[in-house]
């Protein structure tokens, strides 16, 4: 995928429509893999660009708060030069904030089309716990499947509640353990069963399928919903 630099925007000669063709090769990848219906890493990245932009045009001592796993340290400090560099040559600054606004409105309706694709995926998905649920659903498996055949995914998941700006936020993560091809021998509730049997480490695990009758790309779309869409079940439920 053809990528963009954290500081695209103020990168070598500043001009709109020199910065304006380099935005659209880039989106016009980006909307080529949402036509496929692959999300991921493709939207995460998109966001990441429209936040970045909206921070160094707001305030630039805002963007270490905001992506600290993204931009390094070098990174950080070239967009801090850049602003104090720019924002003494009016004309410079006015290119800039021409380039930002038409990229901000480009990236929004990018972002959009990739957020109709997730909500409607995010609709197909049915939960459900398979036999009892422990009182302990932090750990456990979620067995995917979609409608291109009998096989079903198992994940471990893990959640995990992080802090930040004084909220509590839960995340997830999974690990591909095998998969099962299903029928009138192998029900979810025998997957269960087998995994608890080989698995020593959960004994007694929280099981959940995630079902779709439609297809998606797994890697890039179905699994990272899935994942996302377990934590919002979880959360309500408990």
């Amino acid at each position: 995928m053809t990528a963009l630099s954290e500081t695209w925007f103020a990168e070598g000669y500043i001009d709109f429509e020199l910065k304006k063709y380099t935005l659209l090769a880039y989106l016009q990848e980006i909307n080529r893999y949402f036509s496929e219906n692959k999300l991921y890493p493709q939207l995460g990245d998109v966001v990441f660009h429209y936040n970045n932009l909206r921070a160094f045009r707001e305030n630039k001592q805002f963007l270490q708060q905001h992506f600290p796993k993204r931009l390094t340290a070098v990174n950080l400090e070239k967009l801090q030069l850049l602003y104090e560099q720019m924002i003494a040559d009016d004309e410079l600054m006015e290119e800039l904030e021409n380039i930002i606004q038409y990229a901000l409105q480009k990236i929004d309706n990018t972002i959009r089309d990739g957020a109709e694709i997730y909500e409607f995926v995010e609709e197909q998905l049915n939960i459900a716990p398979v036999g009892i649920i422990p009182l302990d659903i932090n750990e456990g498996y979620m067995l995917l499947n979609d409608g291109r055949a009998s096989d079903t995914l198992v994940y471990q998941y893990r959640l995990t509640i992080f802090e930040r700006h004084d909220e509590r936020f839960r995340g997830i993560h999974t690990q591909y353990i095998s998969t099962y091809t299903r029928g009138l021998s192998q029900s979810y509730q025998s997957i269960k069963t087998d995994l608890i049997r080989h698995r020593a480490e959960l004994p007694n695990p929280a099981v959940y399928t995630i079902e779709t009758d439609l297809v998606f790309p797994v890697a890039e779309t179905l699994q990272p919903i899935a994942k996302r869409s377990l934590v919002k079940y979880i959360t309500t439920a408990s």
